[in-house]
């Protein structure tokens, strides 16, 4: 099987985000909905227990690069605070 090319590729954007796990997983099904969940492509990459604010984690989120405002908005929308602290377009810039 062939490769695909680059232009045919799914364009990730990786976004830091401070809550809970399952209240970002949440947020995003309450603020899209199930069709919506399924075409922006949520994958969790990396959870940091141990971050700066109690009881707040920091977790490195993968969704598709054209669905990077609803997801801020469904963010916005739920009652828990979620904060977005940085997008990248690569892990590594998420990381420095």
């Amino acid at each position: 099987m062939k490769p695909l090319k680059p232009s045919l590729r799914e364009k990730k954007r990786y976004l830091l985000v401070e809550g809970k796990t399952e209240d970002i997983e949440k947020a995003i099904l309450e603020g899209i909905g199930v069709l919506g969940m399924s075409k922006i492509g949520l994958s969790f990459i990396k959870s940091n227990k141990n971050s700066v604010i109690k009881d707040k984690k920091s977790t490195i989120v993968s969704i598709n690069r054209d669905s990077v405002n609803f997801v801020r908005a469904s963010f916005a929308i739920w009652p828990e605070k979620i904060n977005v602290k940085k997008i990248s377009g690569s892990i590594k810039g998420l990381e420095k």
